[in-house]
């Protein structure tokens, strides 16, 4: 799916432009991920999981999703950086096509400028817009209370949570917990 480019302004008073990638941006979606997954012990991934990831392995999924009719994927660039990314994803099955899966990564030093907020609603509008979808659904790990925050602002609520998804370096264990927002009335 593409996007029509849409200009934002941050709670900073800089512009920014959310847009779909373009095939061009793969390397940079590639070293954005990396750079995230090094700045939160949140994120599924650790940073040296993104060094196996080509650009030529980045610029098919970019076009793919591009053409895709199931995938909305969002960047915020901001002074032509790549701040964050975002995505819905929408089921395809017959049983499971009333859901949509979303998921947002954001550089740490555009914390708190209203990007997030911003592309979560362009998510829910993607969703919506759509039709056919009765729920969104995410998952984050269990004490990122900043990405709970934001999920909570635009109405998702918690359904459930699972212990010891995630193993780190150091032995310990992390729990995800999966939260939904209703767009229809079941």
């Amino acid at each position: 799916m593409i996007f029509e480019e849409k200009k934002i302004i941050l709670k900073n008073g800089v512009e920014a432009i959310l847009k779909t990638p373009e095939i061009e941006d793969a390397a940079e979606l590639v070293g954005l991920m990396a750079t995230v997954s090094g700045e939160t012990k949140f994120l599924v991934r650790y940073k040296e999981e993104w060094e196996s990831v080509s650009v030529e392995g980045e610029a098919e999924w970019v076009r793919g999703v591009r053409e895709s009719k199931n995938s909305f994927v969002l960047i915020c660039k901001v002074d032509n950086e790549i701040a964050g990314i975002c995505d819905v994803t929408f089921k395809t099955g017959m049983k499971t096509c009333h859901r949509a899966s979303v998921g947002i990564a954001l550089r740490k030093k555009y914390w708190n400028m209203g990007i997030g907020s911003a592309m979560f609603q362009e998510l829910i509008n993607a969703a919506t817009e759509r039709g056919g979808i009765d729920f969104m659904e995410l998952e984050f790990t269990k004490g990122n209370e900043r990405a709970k925050a934001l999920y909570e602002k635009f109405g998702f609520e918690i359904v459930s949570e699972k212990p010891n998804v995630y193993k780190l370096k150091d032995g310990t264990y992390q729990s995800i917990v999966y939260m939904q927002k209703y767009l229809k009335t079941i």
